[in-house]
């Protein structure tokens, strides 16, 4: 009995860790666009370092322009249509193309969609897109989606010595 509560805890632990880590590649592939899209959103250095603390506790969701950021980031993918919505079908192929993607692609294109809803009367593009961060945010954070500071920054390290 003891060890099939064993083997439980450790496939529910293999579960969680797999999730953040498939959280960590999206994470660190959407990034990817930011240098792109730093000069067009009107984002300094300052504001630029911010992100890189996005799932820090701390991050502040209150400048403009890192809603513009995310929104170029977003097209930068060919992730949102063009009236800026959600593109769904772009938005699961690009989180499936990230090992072991497709455990978590549903789960957050529905999240992104769910937060999406909330914000839809918000006119301006840049502004709806950082609440919908937000939200995403706090939602993957409650549901133990958000990748740990710790596992971003290792593989920040693994890249830069690669």
């Amino acid at each position: 009995m003891e060890w099939g509560r064993v083997l439980v805890f450790g496939a529910v632990l293999a579960g969680v860790t797999g999730d953040l880590t498939v959280m960590r590649d999206v994470t660190l592939g959407f990034g990817a666009a930011l240098d792109h899209c730093r000069e067009e959103s009107g984002l300094t250095e300052e504001k630029m370092e911010e992100f890189f603390h996005f799932w820090s506790e701390n991050f502040q969701f209150e400048h403009r322009e890192l809603g513009c950021a995310l929104h170029c980031m977003s097209r930068y993918f060919n992730l949102i249509t063009d009236t800026s919505r959600m593109h769904h079908e772009n938005t699961e192929r690009f989180i499936k193309s990230f090992p072991n993607g497709e455990v978590l692609a549903k789960k957050l294109v529905d999240v992104i969609h769910t937060c999406e809803k909330q914000f839809d009367h918000e006119n301006d593009d840049c502004w709806r897109i950082l609440h919908i961060a937000e939200c995403f945010k706090v939602t993957c954070q409650r549901d133990d989606l958000a990748p740990t500071m710790e596992m971003l920054l290792a593989e920040f390290i693994m890249e830069a010595e690669a």
